[in-house]
């Protein structure tokens, strides 16, 4: 990098940072804070939403898995996810926003405590935060081995300059100063991605063309969709995973869905993340099937491939507009998961442990809110210096292992909680299926797997524990229907939209209810 690269970087940071300052006008209350008051365009929505499923380990570990088999980069990653979100808009999109827009809640979380119970939300709740804080501590993690790359500092150093810029917008701005910064990244990545792919299909006249160069030896196998560990079971895996991650699971994406003004305009809002992920994904991705083309990459896992290639390939001043898309790309979900994390400790769990926490005004609630944002950044960052550690390991175990494997039993109580085919499964059917899914994955990736050979495939170790979680969410719920009246009217309420007439013709329970939550549900 020199001086031009530097002033990109720096001039990106200064952009972000006036947009947090500039969203702080918009934001009054919790409400604005977390859901931007419901008054996000379904454009900017979906873009965001979009926006906020990427990382810097597209750059790093997919980068090294795009070294090193290809095309299966983007059939078993970006493609599922774009078939996982194009359902969702259909089957999840509509009922989280009436989450919002009928119960009249800030958290994805808030609606569990009625849908099942106070120790079910509890539950969910902490164990998805902590599970956050491992995730994006991976993210952290992988912008600041690319900031090494390209600068010299240290993992530590970069961790504390990406982060420390993430908060100071996010917590300032809330939602819509993530929505707008992202709005302002997808355009650098647009332009940056272009300007790589670009860089590459110029260099490949000396190695068959655009079209022939699958016949370079270096690329051999490379064009194959399902190769090495990334096979059919891994592919329906993770489209499964992906179902329900990307559209909500990992909360941060329930709320752009909750922040759209209406259930039609949250369908909307999906069907273009979906797009874009189908579409986009596949110009970021070209360059890295080039990879072992035009460069020799220095970690065993590829993981360097990207970087190295943007430094040999692009002029002072390009390659600092690529370095500012992997940024952010980052910044981008960090910043949407902190604003999530702290909706759900703000509103679900504070009140739970605190009795002060009941009586906050907005004001209060507001400036806590803001605090839970920069407590939770500070954890991830923490955790970021873990990554690569015998616990961690490396960013790409960490994001498909860890985050897709755990994410199942955590998602299906309160995805599947949203239809009403699963009316009969309540609180009893929701924590078996979450502890038991947790003890899945740990035995599958651990015990099990140190007393099999060559240990358990990847597809299993992040498969297995939502299939557990399924299929005992399901099971539970017809052994032990726990659907009471005041649940069943929960669940017309988020099914239809209107002003609640349709809550008439309310299924009667299919049989005695233990523990039903008698709350009343404010209209």
């Amino acid at each position: 990098m020199n001086g031009l690269d530097w002033a990109v970087l720096i001039g990106y940071f200064a952009v972000m940072v006036a947009i947090g300052v500039w969203s702080h006008k918009r934001v009054d209350n919790v409400s604005d804070f977390f859901t931007a008051g419901g008054k996000m365009p379904w454009w900017l929505s979906g873009i965001s939403h979009h926006m906020s499923g990427y990382s810097a380990v597209m750059f790093t570990g997919y980068a090294g898995i795009a070294y090193t088999y290809g095309v299966t980069s983007f059939v078993t990653w970006s493609f599922p996810i774009a078939l996982g979100i194009a359902i969702g808009s259909k089957l999840f999109a509509p009922r989280i926003n009436r989450l919002r827009s009928r119960l009249h809640v800030a958290s994805p979380l808030e609606y569990l405590k009625n849908r099942y119970d106070l120790k079910t939300q509890q539950a969910l709740a902490w164990s998805g935060m902590l599970l956050k804080i491992v995730d994006v501590g991976a993210k952290w993690a992988a912008i600041a081995t690319l900031l090494s790359v390209f600068t010299g500092i240290s993992l530590n150093q970069g961790i504390l300059i990406t982060g420390a810029i993430t908060a100071i917008y996010c917590t300032i701005g809330g939602l819509w100063a993530d929505a707008l910064t992202e709005l302002g990244q997808f355009i650098i990545q647009l332009l940056a991605g272009v300007a790589m792919f670009v860089a590459v299909a110029v260099r490949l006249d000396d190695h068959g063309g655009f079209f022939g160069v699958w016949d370079s030896p270096e690329l051999q196998g490379h064009e194959k969709p399902l190769v090495g560990p990334y096979g059919t079971v891994f592919l329906l895996a993770f489209l499964f995973i992906k179902l329900f991650e990307y559209n909500g699971g990992m909360l941060n994406q329930a709320q752009r869905y909750m922040a759209t003004r209406n259930a039609y305009e949250a369908e909307r809002s999906a069907r273009l993340s979906a797009i874009l992920w189908l579409v986009w994904p596949l110009v970021l991705f070209f360059p890295m099937w080039m990879s072992p083309l035009l460069v020799e990459s220095q970690k065993p896992d590829g993981s360097d491939s990207y970087a190295l290639m943007t430094e040999q390939l692009l002029p002072h001043g390009l390659l600092g507009l690529v370095i500012v898309g992997f940024f952010s790309h980052t910044m981008a979900m960090c910043s949407s998961d902190a604003n999530a994390i702290a909706a759900v400790f703000t509103r679900d769990c504070a009140p739970v442990i605190w009795a002060r926490a009941r009586t906050w005004n907005q004001g209060q609630g507001l400036r806590v809110a803001r605090i839970a944002t920069v407590v939770f950044l500070g954890l991830s960052m923490a955790a970021a210096t873990q990554v690569n550690s015998p616990a961690f390991k490396d960013i790409i175990t960490v994001v498909i292992k860890w985050v897709a494997g755990l994410m199942g039993p955590m998602a299906i109580p309160m995805m599947l909680g949203l239809l009403r085919a699963f009316r009969r499964s309540g609180p009893t059917a929701a924590l078996v299926s979450w502890s038991m899914g947790l003890l899945a994955f740990w035995l599958v990736n651990y015990p099990i797997n140190w007393n099999v050979e060559g240990g358990v495939p990847l597809q299993y170790q992040v498969s297995v524990p939502l299939a557990v979680s399924l299929v005992l969410y399901v099971l539970v719920g017809y052994i032990k229907p726990e659907d009471t009246p005041e649940r069943l009217a929960l669940i017309e309420k988020i099914n239809t939209d209107g002003d609640g007439a349709a809550a008439a013709a309310i299924p009667t329970p299919a049989g005695p209810a233990d523990g039903a939550v008698r709350t009343t549900l404010k209209e």
